[in-house]
């Protein structure tokens, strides 16, 4: 399956958790690319340090700043929700049951609140694209990251329904799967580990594809050919 792709050079792309990691070499690269503009939804604006990028306060948890950054950022032509958190531990403890609603709460109900928010955004700017960053881990369950598997299986099927329900408004929406990516999230895990701007790439060469989703490595790929099989054989974190 294909889409029509959505060039980068020109766009005005809306990136959460664009401060660090993953999200600020996304927001790098697109500017690399010719993105004329390029918002940085943050919690804390000042953390922001690129002159490139447009500091947008935003908590993907708060539905009171996810609606403002929609009206203040109404030009834009591409969101991708890369914003996310990761608690590990045993799911069999008690204290799991607090991490798992913050991961829950972040993200799954966080890129749904901000993809029902920048929908008709991106329907009144000609359809766009909505990226939604997930993991390998959205289709592989380990112990130390059982509830954190969980809120990306649960985003991997809400980016599933989105596809579906953005087709009839032009808008492109794409899934984003990697393993190991090297930035703090990841950082305690002792295994070779793809570069956030090797990533950032995949992503935008995607986008301009028309791809409906990117996996962003070889095990991604492993996973995602054998998720039917029961021979999926990654790594214990």
């Amino acid at each position: 399956m294909s889409e029509s792709g959505v060039k980068i050079d020109g766009s005005t792309a809306f990136v959460t958790g664009a401060n660090r990691g993953l999200g600020r070499a996304i927001a790098r690269a697109l500017t690399a690319r010719g993105a004329a503009t390029v918002y940085a939804g943050v919690r804390d604006p000042g953390s922001v340090t690129d002159p490139d990028l447009i500091p947008v306060q935003l908590d993907t948890t708060d539905p009171a700043a996810v609606a403002a950054a929609a009206a203040r950022c109404g030009d834009t032509t591409l969101l991708i929700n890369n914003a996310g958190i990761s608690r590990p531990g045993s799911i069999t403890a008690a204290t799991t049951l607090d991490t798992a609603r913050d991961e829950m709460e972040t993200n799954y109900f966080g890129t749904l609140r901000m993809s029902q928010a920048f929908a008709p955004v991106l329907a009144a700017n000609g359809g766009g694209a909505l990226v939604n960053v997930l993991s390998v881990l959205s289709w592989v369950s380990l112990p130390a990251v059982a509830a954190y598997s969980a809120s990306k299986s649960a985003a991997w099927s809400l980016t599933n329904g989105l596809r579906i329900a953005l087709r009839e408004q032009g808008t492109l929406v794409v899934g984003v799967h990697a393993a190991f990516i090297d930035t703090d999230m990841a950082a305690r895990i002792d295994h070779p580990k793809n570069s956030p701007a090797d990533v950032a790439t995949a992503i935008l060469d995607g986008i301009e594809s028309g791809a409906p989703e990117v996996f962003a490595d070889e095990l991604t790929r492993f996973a995602r050919a054998n998720l039917m099989t029961n021979t999926v054989g990654v790594p214990v974190l």
